[in-house]
């Protein structure tokens, strides 16, 4: 849940609108060059290996390469990934040096626009058709790198996060309602299957060691999104609006509706705080279950039970997490995901990103699990199960999609007093306005003075 704020894009209720209305800006109208570049730069030849620096490794390595190969093969092409888990730290200290790689794959959107104030990344409008990609993207999330007007990265992984888990066998076996339009249908699900099994339906979990609380900052982000729209979440991840503004006390005090009504979720207010994220929805798997729900990303199957993971189409059921009776009219989606960087402007590189941020790019990392692509025209088929289809499938025919907004704040609110707010509004140390006060107050005035010259940069 890092580090940053981003210049955010415009309130897109459908990718038609979002394509109208961003082009003029992200396209920069006045020429400017970017990255150091000027204006009418032409790349250089490249010399046949493009370097990648990224945070993941392992098993996602080996994917990642898998779905590269035949690029390697076509183009001729080398290209040398390295690892990092300290990946934020490590790309920083390689550009400052001048040992940038070609390609940085980002984690989160702060680092990119960091790149950006040292005038280091190429703005991807000097190599990509910003309405092309734009338009098989799922709508919004081109946004997430978007600072002064122009886009300085695209998305080549996704994650969802708005996504309630339930057993699926239990569940139905229940007859309770599997695609609740609202939430406050969600609300009836709840309210029945207390009344009908006399348990607790939602299974929440925070712990999450020196981290606890982020997981509270994504339920806020959901209401922000439902309750008030993109253009307000926006406004309030951008601090044009203060983080102690009434709609967002009032989505605080939504979650608070759901997680502190007694008997609606295990282990009530304290179990919250002391379950571990991981270990939250492990109950529902009991016979008969401890509870039902869980509102969690798409990296949540890591952490179920291995008999479950194997077998997920007959044991889990999901749907979306619904939009607000009276709130946005459309489905959003908060998700996140990861994005590529380009620190430099030659042939190989070039023909690289067009690669990596296409919906021909991961194939046979879908097809190992754990990656979902950010592209509505991506061949599903190449999931392996029913259940990522679905998922996918949510963030592909979502209204919106917003950026996960403690990764876009200010390191010291998003991932510091955000964070801390959360755990003292969750054990009633303070009301949903103290919380908002408390983490109002915590806003570095550096982050203000960015916020509201770039209100003004378009």
């Amino acid at each position: 849940m890092a580090s940053s704020r981003l210049r955010r894009g415009l309130v897109m209720a459908t990718a038609a609108a979002a394509a109208f209305t961003l082009t003029g800006c992200l396209q920069n109208p006045d020429g400017g060059a970017g990255g150091g570049l000027a204006a009418d730069a032409e790349p250089e030849e490249g010399d046949g290996v493009v370097t990648v620096l990224g945070a993941f490794g392992g098993q996602e390595e080996a994917a990642f390469l898998e779905s590269i190969k035949d690029f390697e093969d076509s183009s001729g092409i080398d290209v040398q990934y390295v690892p990092d888990q300290d990946f934020t730290t490590t790309i920083l200290l390689k550009v400052n040096s001048g040992d940038a790689p070609d390609i940085g794959l980002f984690p989160q959107p702060g680092g990119v626009e960091q790149m950006v104030g040292m005038g280091k990344v190429i703005p991807v409008d000097r190599f990509l058709d910003y309405d092309t990609l734009d338009s098989t993207l799922v709508p919004g999330f081109l946004d997430a790198a978007r600072f002064d007007g122009r886009v300085y990265a695209a998305p080549m992984r996704m994650a969802v996060k708005s996504i309630v888990w339930y057993p699926k066998k239990a569940y139905d076996e229940g007859g309770w309602n599997t695609e609740p339009a609202d939430l406050g249908e969600l609300a009836d699900v709840a309210d029945q299957i207390r009344q009908d099994t006399d348990t607790p339906p939602w299974c929440i979990g925070w712990g999450s060691d020196q981290a606890t609380g982020w997981v509270g900052t994504d339920w806020v982000e959901e209401y922000m999104l439902r309750l008030w729209g993109p253009d307000v979440y926006d406004d309030w991840v951008d601090h044009r609006i203060p983080f102690n503004d009434e709609r967002v006390v009032a989505a605080i005090e939504k979650y608070g509706e759901l997680a502190n009504k007694p008997g609606n979720v295990l282990g009530g207010a304290t179990g919250i705080i002391t379950t571990p994220f991981s270990d939250a929805m492990t109950p529902a798997f009991e016979d008969p279950p401890g509870c039902y729900l869980m509102r969690q990303g798409n990296f949540a199957t890591g952490f179920f039970p291995e008999d479950v993971q194997a077998n997920l189409d007959d044991d889990i059921g999901i749907y979306v997490f619904p939009p607000a009776v009276d709130g946005f009219k459309g489905q959003p989606i908060l998700g996140g995901g990861d994005l590529a960087a380009a620190f430099s402007y030659d042939t190989d590189t070039i023909e690289f990103m067009k690669f990596l941020t296409s919906d021909k790019f991961g194939g046979a990392w879908a097809q190992a699990g754990g990656w979902l692509s950010p592209h509505k025209t991506f061949d599903a088929s190449q999931y392996p199960d029913e259940t990522t289809r679905q998922i996918a499938e949510m963030a592909t025919t979502a209204d919106v999609f917003r950026y996960d907004a403690s990764d876009l704040m200010p390191k010291e609110v998003g991932s510091d007093t955000f964070w801390k707010g959360m755990v003292d509004y969750q054990t009633g140390d303070k009301t949903a306005q103290e919380a908002a006060d408390a983490i109002e107050a915590s806003w570095p005035k550096s982050a203000e003075d960015d916020s509201a010259s770039e209100t003004g940069s378009n």
